[in-house]
């Protein structure tokens, strides 16, 4: 069992046991789902709209090769410049060079799950470069040296007197302090922020192919500010997050905003084509977009598989999820957590580390039901431990146990030949330490199923 794997037991078995944690999550959850249930009834032809989406990202991924050099293309046409990381390392040392280049000693970022995924704040600080998110979520567990804990909400786990605590003992606000103070605070604090910082970096919800633009949706105004005030732009993107055109927006937007928060749509949404034009009066002098590969194209490669990268990102599959509701988004050491985590991060991040995120679900199928993009996610977790397999990734103990279990399922008379109690014995001294550690081991019965359906027969023919 990997170092990962390991670690993911604890926590999880940590915090599926902490009765505080739960109840914030339940809470914080349930006003979610209270909020998404409202937004998709107000959904003319829901189905309809997810069937659609779900051929359009199958066309893109399809055809990807010829879609980026056409959002290449037009961005560039208009002054942008692309830049293409294979890794996270070339990533990072991509904005490292925008950064020496330009001087830049600051950087304001706005909520990004790219620049999470290649750990671009610590990498920023080594450098000696201060950088400072700028979402309310996202700002609260910086201050926490923490990492997000869920795909939309990086906050979800803390209640609110738990950040009024933080921001007394941060800033000395009122220990008492309101959301509403507190945000206000937030606001003071990060204002000036975004007038003097030398780069804004963000991410982007969509890559547009035809006019070669980033699309942004926000509910704070964060990324607005972050992308226009500074000089320099760099948006840092999955190269997945491709949609052929604009008025595919109509689309996506909705669709993205309903089961994410269950708004209409977001507060703020912002269409980015590039630095500031002649006849604009605002924008970055420079803007950069870094088209992000990091292992992307090795779940591209798996053609049963490849459905996952159709994500949008609305984190409508962890809020349904069983499991992530009782373990948390900081239990599975990755950026992208819960359900579609954990069929992306074995390809992203490498099976061998990762494989066992692939059985932290109860395959259950909410998270198939709920993905707006029809992403059949508990398959392709099923397909996961599949590839696992066939890697030669199991255990020697787990092959073995595999080996003698469809051996003895394929013969009736091994099956009968052991009694009820040995079967008992048996469960009890392979599985007492680990399935049955939280549960009670099933009994099994004295006589088999074959064994009693002969016992009755034989008494209704006497």
């Amino acid at each position: 069992m990997s170092n990962t794997a390991n670690l993911f037991q604890e926590k999880s078995s940590e915090k599926a046991f902490d009765l505080s944690h739960r109840q914030i999550i339940n809470h914080n959850i349930g006003k979610y789902d209270a909020a998404v249930v409202r937004g998709l009834s107000r959904l003319a032809n829901l189905e309809a709209s997810k069937k659609k989406a779900h051929v359009i990202k199958w066309k893109v991924m399809e055809n990807l090769d010829k879609l980026l050099p056409e959002f290449e293309s037009n961005f560039q046409r208009r002054g942008g410049k692309v830049l293409w990381a294979n890794t996270a390392e070339e990533a990072r040392q991509e904005i490292l060079k925008i950064i020496k280049k330009s001087g830049a000693k600051t950087v304001i970022k706005s909520k990004s799950m790219a620049t999470e995924e290649i750990h671009l704040n610590e990498f920023l600080e080594k450098n000696n470069v201060e950088a400072l998110e700028s979402d309310l979520g996202e700002y609260i567990v910086q201050l926490l040296d923490q990492k997000p804990y869920h795909i939309v909400t990086p906050a979800m786990h803390l209640s609110k007197e738990a950040i009024a605590d933080l921001f007394h003992e941060k800033f000395g606000t009122e220990p008492n302090a309101t959301p509403e103070e507190l945000t206000q605070k937030a606001r003071e604090l990060l204002r000036e922020k975004y007038t003097t910082a030398d780069i804004g970096i963000s991410g982007a919800n969509f890559l547009l192919a035809d006019t070669g633009s980033i699309a942004l949706t926000e509910n704070e105004g964060n990324a607005r500010l972050s992308t226009t005030f500074p000089k320099i732009h760099i948006a840092v993107v999955g190269i997945e997050k491709l949609i052929p055109s604009m008025a595919d927006l109509d689309l996506f937007w909705p669709l993205l905003s309903t089961h994410g928060t269950g708004q209409n749509l977001t507060v703020y949404n912002t269409i980015l084509s590039g630095p500031r034009q002649e006849n604009e009066s605002d924008g970055p002098e420079e803007m950069y977009v870094i088209l992000l590969d990091n292992g992307r194209t090795n779940l591209l490669a798996q053609k049963d598989q490849r459905q996952g990268l159709y994500c949008i990102r609305c984190g409508a599959c962890l809020n349904a999820c069983p499991v992530y509701k009782n373990i948390g988004g900081h239990s599975y050491e990755t950026t992208y957590s819960g359900p579609i985590g954990s069929v992306i991060t074995p390809h992203q991040a490498g099976m061998e580390e990762f494989k066992h995120l692939s059985y932290a679900s109860s395959l259950c199928g909410q998270c198939t039901e709920v993905c707006p993009v029809k992403i059949d996610i508990h398959k392709m977790l099923l397909l996961n431990r599949r590839d696992a397999v066939d890697e030669g990734l199991s255990t020697r103990i787990e092959n073995w146990g595999w080996f003698f279990w469809k051996k003895g399922m394929k013969s009736r008379k091994l099956m009968d030949f052991f009694s009820g109690k040995t079967k008992n014995r048996l469960l009890q001294k392979f599985f007492s330490k680990s399935w049955a550690k939280h549960r009670e081991l099933p009994q099994v019965a004295e006589q088999s199923f074959s064994q009693q359906w002969k016992a009755e027969h034989a008494t209704k023919k006497n």
